[in-house]
């Protein structure tokens, strides 16, 4: 096994983050999507194709996901479907797998009771030279899985 693990935010707008084990920045990849009809869909395909090269992470760090009050059925099933595909990746790849609440890794990161954009900014002064985190919506991704990986070094 190597010496990393792997957080993810799953969902079409999520992000797979790698670190060592000492919590350093390794790659990330922002959620492939590609469109199927109407809808979004993770690209399966280029999921596996990245997570190839870390098919012997030590261990990976998945945000348990649920239903979300006044959300839309099309959009709970996408973002369920998106969940189902990246956990699906990871187990067919035999990495070690993990479900981790939203509550523990904010808590765990000190972001409990704090604004969604507080993941980010706690990245940034973890990760100052990761330019990916600068960006508001896919940086917030990004800040998400690598504070998941974080909270469980």
């Amino acid at each position: 096994m190597s010496d990393y693990v792997i957080g993810i935010d799953p969902g079409g707008t999520g992000s797979i983050c790698i670190l060592d084990l000492d919590g350093k920045y390794i790659d990330h990849l922002l959620m492939p999507v590609m469109k199927v009809g109407k809808a979004n869909r993770v690209n399966s395909a280029a999921l596996v194709a990245w997570m190839d090269r870390y098919r012997t992470a030590k261990h990976c760090y998945l945000e348990k996901v649920h239903a979300m009050p006044k959300q839309g059925v099309s959009s709970m099933f996408s973002f369920g479907h998106s969940a189902g595909i990246v956990e699906g990746v990871i187990v067919a790849f035999g990495i070690p797998l993990t479900l981790v609440t939203p509550q523990s890794w904010k808590k765990k990161s000190g972001l409990i009771g704090k604004d969604k954009d507080a993941a980010r900014t706690r990245a940034i002064q973890l990760y100052p030279d990761l330019r990916a985190l600068d960006l508001k919506g896919k940086g917030q991704a990004l800040a998400d899985s690598i504070l998941i990986a974080r909270s469980n070094l």
